[in-house]
């Protein structure tokens, strides 16, 4: 048998004490604020990362960032030899095309939305020694003046090109040199054509594409 003073300790509740709730409570606590911190952050971070790229793309007429290649560069820079004054490229990516334009001692400037883009483009132009005559600033192309510049570089899109043409049509000198790169213009009649394929550079001066005569 079993002794009755002992089926009587077994019969009684343990006793927690309330520190220990408290003691456990604080831990949950704890661990929901740092998952939730951590939750938190990642998504805080993915947006400042991902909304540079992810606006562009939500706006009527874009320009999706993609790389130049080296034969792109080696033809745009073809299009600019014995091209004098300032450069500007529209939508300027990492900067490949305004760092080389410096390169071969041309001011160059590069618009871009991205502001990531922007500031590693800067970086590179520091890095190769031409952040003297390389800039780059955060902007929407369609409300930069482009009047200053008597060279203009562009990595279009189809349904943007119309509109580029009327704009630079009115903007620029009749100096002015107009360089495209993957598409084409689709009025104008190109001065020069350099490459093929996707590494096809059409150039246009601004005396042909009005026709001797500004408007």
């Amino acid at each position: 048998g079993v002794h009755p003073g002992t089926l009587q300790e077994e019969s009684q509740p343990r006793h927690v004490s309330p520190a220990s709730f408290e003691d456990s409570s604080l831990k949950k606590s704890n661990w929901g604020f740092l998952i939730t911190g951590m939750v938190g952050g990642t998504l805080v971070a993915v947006y400042a990362v991902a909304t540079p790229f992810v606006t562009p793309a939500l706006r009527k007429v874009c320009l999706p960032f993609v790389p130049a290649t080296t034969k792109q560069i080696e033809n745009v820079v073809k299009m600019l030899r014995c091209r004098r004054g300032s450069l500007v490229d529209i939508g300027s990516g990492d900067g490949r095309i305004v760092i080389a334009a410096a390169k071969e001692g041309f001011t160059a400037v590069g618009y871009e939305l991205n502001p990531w883009l922007v500031w590693y483009s800067r970086y590179r132009a520091w890095r190769e020694g031409v952040h003297g005559s390389a800039k780059f600033y955060i902007s929407d192309l369609w409300k930069v003046t482009f009047s200053p510049y008597s060279n203009v570089v562009i990595f279009g899109v189809p349904q943007m090109m119309q509109l580029l043409e009327k704009k630079l049509e009115l903007e620029l000198e009749d100096d002015a040199r107009v360089i495209a790169c993957r598409f084409p213009f689709p009025h104008w009649t190109p001065d020069h054509i350099t490459g093929e394929g996707i590494d096809t550079v059409w150039a246009y001066d601004a005396r042909t594409f009005r026709g001797g005569e500004k408007r």
